[in-house]
């Protein structure tokens, strides 16, 4: 059974950072694609950051946001500098059965629960 469990949300000001972690058990990290998607209140969820063989970003995230991960830990992280108040939203993990990425959430199969980010002005 594979589960994602992210940690790391909160509230922040304008320009801050944070890193958020997403724990995996019963599937490892370095041979699938792991990314990071956002909901805002009344939007879609939207991709933000992937990494399999590579690691690809949204363009409202680039040069901000870096994905990383730690295969000794099976852990995925989302450190995030310069945050905005467009920022602000609920934060998932996201894993596939494969390697080859795809921005499209309808491409992954596990997720975990979402951690809260909130930018204040």
């Amino acid at each position: 059974q594979v589960r994602l469990v992210e940690s790391g949300g909160g509230l922040v000001q304008a320009g801050h950072s944070l890193i958020l972690s997403c724990a995996s058990s019963g599937r490892t990290v370095s041979s699938t694609t792991m990314a990071w998607f956002r909901q805002a209140p009344g939007k879609e969820r939207e991709f933000v950051a992937g990494i399999g063989r590579t690691t690809t970003y949204a363009d409202s995230v680039k040069g901000r946001f870096t994905i990383s991960r730690d295969n000794a830990k099976n852990t995925v992280y989302l450190l995030m500098n310069s945050l905005k108040p467009e920022d602000t939203a609920v934060y998932y993990c996201a894993a596939q059965n494969f390697i080859t990425f795809t921005p499209d959430s309808q491409g992954y199969q596990y997720w975990g629960q979402g951690t809260q980010v909130t930018v204040s002005s």
